[in-house]
């Protein structure tokens, strides 16, 4: 009877503390939330910009839905506090997983978590900097001249949001390829080998993940590539230390 009461007590020891972990990620994102709330026009404004610069002379953005002036910015304001929160929330979830990992393994694990956020901002800043004003000219620029652009603002937003994470999610490559070769899933000669292939899966990943156009597929797929290979070249010197004697065989 001890005995089973034993195991029970870490198991609901575990899931107490996960429930408290998630309680406190989601109370960082409603915080940032509500501090971000009052300002969530202004947000809408920043967002969307890249579009609203190259808008034709009397355009504008639209509302189509009677309920999208006050939902639209409001739903942006919610993505963005997650987007704000995400490094706590990353923090809450390593510290539920950190105390089950070897030392070895944290010092590897707490610079590829750092990482990991880093490149995905860089993937969302990346978006809206050099992908937006690109496609959004693009697109104006090729329509029927007797056509006026008068974008839906919920459109547009769900438009961007999907390119947000489209673009983040792009830039956490170099993670995902130091990861396989970390795990020993995979190798930097294998990776070299598979280039053909993870090539073409960046440009049908960016046909699918953007918009039907050429422009945007490539802006997405070449930044992958490159990403790629920079993730099998710090990949690298993970394999080399840990397998020092490959070296030295090598060398011999």
């Amino acid at each position: 009877m001890s005995e089973s009461s034993d195991q029970a007590q870490p198991l609901v020891a575990h899931l107490t503390e996960l429930r408290d972990r998630l309680l406190k990620a989601l109370l960082s994102v409603l915080v940032v939330f509500l501090c971000l709330f009052p300002f969530a026009n202004e947000i809408y404004t920043f967002v969307s910009e890249p579009l609203r610069a190259i808008l034709p002379e009397g355009s504008s953005m639209i509302a189509t839905e009677v309920a999208s002036p006050f939902l639209t910015p409001f739903k942006l304001t919610l993505f963005a506090a997650l987007f704000v929160a995400i490094p706590y929330v990353l923090f809450q979830i390593w510290s539920f997983i950190a105390p089950g990992m070897y030392r070895q393994e944290k010092r590897l694990a707490i610079p590829l978590l750092v990482s990991s956020v880093l490149l995905f901002y860089a993937g969302a800043a990346f978006a809206y900097f050099v992908v937006f004003p690109l496609i959004f000219a693009f697109f104006t620029s090729v329509g029927p001249t007797d056509v006026t652009i008068m974008t839906d603002i919920n459109r547009y937003l769900d438009f961007v949001l999907k390119l947000f994470f489209a673009f983040g999610l792009a830039f956490e490559i170099p993670i995902v390829a130091v990861l396989l070769i970390w795990a020993g899933v995979s190798t930097t000669e294998s990776l070299k080998q598979k280039r053909p292939f993870i090539i073409l899966f960046c440009f049908v990943f960016g046909m699918l993940l953007t918009p039907p156009d050429v422009i945007s597929q490539a802006l997405l797929a070449i930044p992958m590539w490159i990403l790629f290979e920079v993730g099998v070249f710090f990949g690298g010197f993970i394999e080399r230390r840990s397998n020092p004697d490959s070296d030295t065989t090598s060398n011999e």
